[in-house]
């Protein structure tokens, strides 16, 4: 079957060993960077932190609800995530590259889609081409205003 993508990129104007581990745990943090409009439900089914973590994930996007089951790799420890929806249907891939001297991170979110055949393939690539951008844009922005607040 075939696939393609869709992504965005944002420079985080925080180290990249922050933003990555903000991002890989999902019991204290990820939660805080998923826009709760689209993403009202993210349960931590195992683990919690980086590779090995199950969560469910209820999304909604154009009147439509779906619930994935994910399980999180890490390809590259530090620096790339990867959910991988259990149902083969996706995976989101988070990569964190240093950016001014390592005082910053460019990070991009990226899914790669399992193509449908068909006029509703069609439609639904050229939906989730259009909408995903505009949510990785959103999540991009909460998790720059969330590493721009203190933590303990």
């Amino acid at each position: 079957m075939s696939t393609y993508r869709v992504s965005s990129s944002r420079k985080i104007g925080a180290r990249p060993a922050r933003v990555y581990a903000a991002i890989a745990d999902y019991r204290q943090h990820h939660a805080h960077i998923v826009p709760p409009d689209i993403f009202p439900r993210l349960d931590v089914i195992e683990g919690g932190v980086g590779a090995g973590t199950r969560t469910r994930v209820e999304m909604r996007i154009l009147g439509t609800t779906r619930v994935f089951e994910q399980i999180v790799t890490e390809p590259e420890p530090g620096r790339v995530l990867v959910e991988s929806n259990q149902d083969g249907s996706g995976m989101t891939t988070f990569t964190v590259e240093p950016a001014d001297a390592d005082e910053s991170a460019l990070v991009t979110i990226a899914t790669d889609v399992a193509a449908r055949p068909g006029v509703s393939g069609l439609l639904e690539r050229l939906v989730l081409s259009a909408m995903l951008p505009r949510v990785y844009r959103k999540e991009l922005a909460r998790l720059a205003e969330y590493l721009a607040r203190p933590h303990p």
